[in-house]
C-alpha cells in the first residue's frame, strides 16, 4: 500500500472512529464547559493509545476477545455516557460538570473502548497502526473542537443540545451493541 493510499485509509478510519467524539463534545459544549488544553490532550492521547494498541493486536492477528465483544462494550459505554447527558439535562444541570477532569477522563475511557473493537478489526485488514493512530490523534482534536463549538453555538437551542447529544450517543451505542 503506497503512502497516500495508507494515509487515506488512516483518515477514513479516524473519521469513522470520531463521530462519537463530536457527539460527546456537543453535549459538553452545551453544558457550558469546554475542555482545556490538558483535557483535550488527555482525550486524544488516551483514545490514540488504545487505538494504536488495538490496531497492533489486530495486525498481529490476535483475537483476544470474542468477535463483537469490544464493539458491544464500546456501545455500552457510549450509551451510558448518553444516558448520563440525558439525566443531567433532566436534572437541569448545565455548566457544572463539563470542565472537570474526571468527566473528560470518563469520556476518554468511553471513546477508547469504542475505538478498541474497530481498531482490532481494522488492524486485521492491514491498516498501519502508526499512521492510523497519528490520524486518530489529530482527528480527535478536531472532533472535540468542532463538537464543543457546535454545542456552544446552539444559542437558544442550548437546552436541547445536551439531551439531543445524549439521545444520539445512546442511539450510536445501541447500534454498536446490536
Amino acid at each position: 500500500m503506497n503512502f497516500f493510499s495508507a494515509l487515506g485509509a488512516g483518515m477514513l478510519f479516524a473519521l469513522a472512529c470520531n463521530l462519537d467524539t463530536v457527539l460527546a463534545a456537543v453535549g459538553c459544549g452545551a453544558e457550558g464547559g469546554g475542555p482545556g488544553l490538558r483535557e483535550t490532550l488527555t482525550v486524544a492521547s488516551v483514545t490514540t493509545l488504545v487505538t494504536f494498541l488495538s490496531l497492533t493486536l489486530g495486525a498481529l492477528g490476535a483475537a483476544l476477545l470474542p468477535q463483537g465483544l469490544a464493539d458491544r462494550l464500546g456501545g455500552l459505554a457510549l450509551a451510558c455516557l448518553g444516558l448520563w447527558y440525558i439525566l443531567d439535562a433532566l436534572r437541569g444541570k448545565t455548566g457544572e460538570t463539563g470542565g472537570e477532569s474526571r468527566g473528560w477522563l470518563a469520556l476518554s475511557a468511553a471513546l477508547a473502548v469504542n475505538n478498541a473493537g474497530v481498531g482490532v478489526a481494522a488492524g486485521v485488514t492491514g491498516l498501519s497502526p502508526a499512521l492510523a493512530s497519528v490520524c486518530n490523534f489529530f482527528v480527535t482534536l478536531l472532533a472535540l473542537s468542532l463538537g464543543r463549538q457546535l454545542g456552544r453555538k446552539l444559542g437558544r437551542w442550548n437546552n436541547l443540545a445536551l439531551p439531543l447529544s445524549g439521545m444520539l450517543l445512546v442511539g450510536l451505542g445501541v447500534w454498536q451493541i446490536l
